[in-house]
């Protein structure tokens, strides 16, 4: 009984510690958006490094919808996930839960070979794709509001809305679609990760000359986590596409990505232009 009480009292200390750390925290004054997001930024390069030690699996299914919401279709791919310089790199591995062909498999290789080559080539922090939008340059075409904290999976996080400034200047697809959306981002406040992300968006986004858009009301959520007490890394995002093409019934269809088995290897060779593409998971 001693012992029980005894536990019970140790435990009651370390949640009014917490408490007393969550509430001190609460009191501090919040970080400048603009400022934080450009700390998170910052902090992403850094791990980028470390990032190049790591591969993960990813599972992406996607569930065709009529107008009625009910599913149509179901498309599955599976896919392992390294990267070369910072960049991401995708190696497809199963195709609605069935093994590449022998043939499929080479016509991977050759492609993520590629892949491979052109982020070796694009220096850290830049995208292989022109059209990407940094974080500072997003923030430039957002405006955001209502910091706060709170709390989630135990941790602090900066939470604030944002939506697309209609006035700003912008230059490529990625851009101009930025400033369609709104949404929620909560920043953990101790590594300056994007811990998930909410997004939707307020009108519709024409492509192609207005012969393709993405309408109003499609979503998207992105979750992260910290693997190994080192690194952040996705864990799963869920997207509600509502899609419009000319003479075509809109298409749409519900996205879920989850992403696991992350495994840590020693990067070496494998990482040069013309080694495997796949690197090894040592652990």
């Amino acid at each position: 009984m001693l012992k029980k009480h005894r536990l019970l009292f140790a435990n009651g200390i370390i949640v009014l510690a917490i408490a007393c750390a969550c509430a001190q925290t609460a009191q501090a004054p919040l970080p400048d958006v603009p400022t934080l997001m450009k700390q998170v930024e910052e902090h992403q390069h850094k791990m980028d490094q470390v990032r190049e030690n790591y591969t993960y699996h990813e599972t992406v299914i996607t569930h065709e919808l009529d107008k009625q919401g009910n599913v149509k279709k179901i498309e599955s791919q599976e896919d392992n996930v390294f990267f070369v310089n910072s960049h991401e790199i995708h190696s497809r591995v199963k195709k609605d839960g069935k093994e590449l062909s022998a043939s499929d498999q080479k016509k991977e290789q050759e492609r993520v070979q590629k892949d491979v080559e052109k982020a070796s080539k694009t220096p850290p922090g830049q995208s292989p794709d022109k059209d990407d939008v940094t974080v500072t340059r997003l923030l430039q075409i957002l405006k955001v509001s209502n910091p706060r904290r709170e709390q989630m999976d135990d941790r602090i996080v900066i939470a604030f809305d944002f939506t697309g400034d209609p006035h700003a200047k912008t230059h490529g697809m990625a851009e101009d679609a930025s400033k369609k959306l709104g949404g929620t981002i909560w920043i953990d406040e101790n590594d300056r990760e994007v811990r998930r992300m909410v997004a939707h968006f307020n009108d519709n986004f024409h492509i192609g000359f207005g012969l393709f858009s993405v309408g109003k009301g499609s979503t998207f959520v992105f979750d992260q986590k910290l693997v190994n007490n080192e690194l952040w890394l996705p864990t799963d995002a869920q997207a509600h596409v509502i899609a419009h093409a000319i003479g075509v019934i809109g298409w749409r269809g519900d996205v879920a990505v989850t992403d696991n088995d992350y495994k840590k290897f020693h990067a070496d060779a494998a990482e040069q232009p013309g080694a495997a593409v796949m690197p090894p998971a040592t652990h």
